[in-house]
């Protein structure tokens, strides 16, 4: 079976799926396999083996990684069972994400530039971080994969996506002005790395180490916990890309080509993505009142 693996993973590596941990866990279902002496999936197996996950999240994910691999493997060896489909049941539920404020951002950027630091280019390149990830709703791995050459007179290019492709964001002109200050207090270190966000020790910001930083700019900026969860560097991308809703023009069509421009700027595979995005605000359910009764009253919505 692990050849049979080896050779799935490649194919799909080759379209630009990184698949680690699919590779983890069909390894570790082909060794559980084995060790029942069988060379062929079988769905009282892979209902065992995946039942051994502690959570319901990570049974079925277990378990669709392994059936989707069936699907792909049953083409060249139809002695591998198909496993029917969501066996365990599972619905798929998100965490109902933060909506920033424009002043819990404020305060997020003014305790960055309250870090202590051993020079001045720490508090700035953590200001300048979590300013870029709110005025673009850039994923923060793509924001930590910048390096010079991608800032472009026409805006940030995006080379490392999550779905390996190449995308163009064009930025605001105080997005613009904003970053070109920070890269001119940034060329002043000579570092060996030519990363836009470096870290102290002048290597490439690692997002671990972003993450826990963020965790201590938010208790400074008393942005408490919500719901049980403390705040997220996500939440960024989450309230940009709801912000950028909430400007939908009027008009079917106008609204059709708004949601296509906001879906190439996040850089999301489909429309469907997008749409996730838009969750109910105090102000959201204000404009959708207004629409309403414009409508009721024989306005136009």
């Amino acid at each position: 079976m692990i050849a049979a693996i080896d050779r799935y993973l490649a194919l799909r590596r080759s379209a630009g799926f990184v698949l680690s941990n699919a590779q983890y866990l069909l390894r570790s279902f082909a060794a559980f396999a084995a060790a029942r002496r069988e060379r062929h999936i079988r769905t009282a197996t892979l209902i065992d083996w995946a039942s051994r996950a502690p959570s319901s999240d990570q049974r079925q994910t277990r378990y669709q990684t392994v059936r989707q691999f069936a699907e792909h493997v049953r083409l060249e060896d139809p002695r591998h069972d198909l496993p029917p489909s969501n066996h365990f049941g599972h619905r798929k539920t998100r965490r109902v994400p933060r909506i920033y404020t424009a002043a819990e951002i404020d305060r997020l950027i003014l305790a960055a530039t309250q870090l202590s630091a051993r020079d001045a280019l720490r508090p700035q390149t953590y200001a300048t971080l979590i300013s870029l990830l709110a005025a673009t709703g850039l994923r923060i791995s793509e924001a930590l994969h910048l390096r010079y050459g991608d800032v472009t007179p026409d805006g940030l290019l995006i080379r490392k996506t999550k779905f390996q492709k190449i995308r163009l964001v064009p930025l605001h002109e105080t997005a613009v002005a904003g970053l070109g200050r920070y890269l001119a207090q940034r060329s002043t270190v000579h570092l060996a790395t030519d990363h836009v966000f470096v870290d102290d020790n002048g290597q490439p910001l690692e997002y671990g180490t972003v993450y826990r930083v963020f965790g201590r700019l938010a208790e400074s900026a008393g942005i408490a916990p919500l719901r049980g969860h403390r705040p997220r560097l996500h939440e960024l991308r989450h309230t940009f890309a709801l912000r950028a809703l909430q400007s939908t023009p009027a008009g079917r069509q106008r609204i059709g080509q708004h949601m296509l421009a906001l879906t190439t700027y996040l850089g999301h595979v489909s429309i469907d993505s997008t749409y996730w995005y838009l969750e109910s605000t105090p102000e959201l359910l204000t404009d959708i009142a207004a629409a309403g009764e414009a409508y009721l009253g024989g306005g136009h919505s």
